[in-house]
């Protein structure tokens, strides 16, 4: 698999997990019905939070990405879907690394 399609497929689970809590929060203050949703997916967000992180660095390093980009690319780590939009912007400006050497893209 390469970087690209491994950072893609943590960017669609991270903001699915996203999703999930913001379901399972709604259920537990909104209507307080249940605590399920809350229980289930924070643990699964909280991990796939990291695992995005990680991948953001990894693509840092293979791209030689300045502070700015990689600070971007964290950032959208914390709002809901931004993972996404981070993305499709990103491989836009062929900034994700679509090998594992350090020839990845440079602009």
């Amino acid at each position: 698999m390469t970087p690209l399609a491994l950072f893609r497929v943590v960017a669609v689970a991270e903001a699915c997990s996203w999703l999930g809590l913001l379901i399972g929060m709604y259920l537990k203050y909104v209507p307080e019905t249940t605590e399920a949703g809350v229980k289930l997916f924070g643990p699964i967000h909280g991990g796939l939070f990291v695992v995005y992180c990680v991948g953001v660095l990894v693509m840092a390093v293979l791209g030689r990405w300045s502070l700015g980009r990689t600070l971007l690319g964290l950032v959208c780590s914390v709002p809901p879907f931004m993972t996404l939009w981070f993305d499709w912007y990103a491989e836009r400006r062929g900034w994700l690394a679509r090998s594992w050497g350090r020839e990845a893209s440079r602009a």
